[in-house]
C-alpha cells in the first residue's frame, strides 16, 4: 500500500506530464490510499478542467468515479493534532500535512509530483517518477 497524492491520481486519469509514472506507479503498486480530503482536491482539478471547457461534465463525471474506485476502501480520516503539528513543524499546508499524515500512520510512502513536499519530509515523501521507475 502507498498514499497518493491527488496530484497522482489526476496524471493517471487526466493525460499530463506525470501520466506515465501514474501509470508505473499503479503497476507497481496498485493499493492506493489517501486521507478524506484528496476527493475535494480531485474535485476541483476537475471542476478547473470544466470551467475551462477541457471537459464535458459527464466526462468530469466518470473521472471522479474512476477516482473513488482507485482508492476504495483505503480512505483515511486524519487526527487534527498530527495535521496541525506537521504544518507547525514544516511550514507547508495542512492540506499536504494530511497525506503526510496519513503516510506516517500507515507507514507507508506518500507518492507525490510535489518536489517541495518530498524535499520537506524526505522520510516519508517519494517523487512519482522515481518510484515509477523503480
Amino acid at each position: 500500500m502507498i498514499v497518493v497524492d491527488t496530484n497522482v491520481v489526476a496524471y493517471l486519469l487526466i493525460p499530463g506530464q506525470h501520466t506515465a509514472s501514474a501509470r508505473s506507479t499503479l503497476t507497481r503498486d496498485p493499493s492506493w490510499a489517501a486521507p478524506l480530503l484528496w476527493r475535494s482536491e480531485f474535485r476541483n482539478v476537475l471542476a478547473v478542467y470544466l470551467r475551462q471547457r477541457h471537459l464535458p461534465l459527464a466526462k468530469a463525471l466518470e473521472l471522479q468515479d474512476a477516482a473513488e474506485s482507485l482508492v476504495a476502501g483505503r480512505e483515511y480520516a486524519v487526527e487534527s493534532r498530527d495535521v496541525l503539528t506537521l504544518a507547525h513543524e514544516s511550514g507547508r499546508s495542512a492540506y499536504d500535512c494530511e497525506f503526510v499524515a496519513v503516510a506516517i500512520a500507515l507507514g507507508v510512502p506518500l507518492i507525490t509530483s510535489d518536489r517541495q513536499l518530498v524535499s520537506t519530509f524526505p522520510r516519508v515523501a517519494v517523487d512519482v517518477r522515481l518510484f515509477g521507475a523503480g
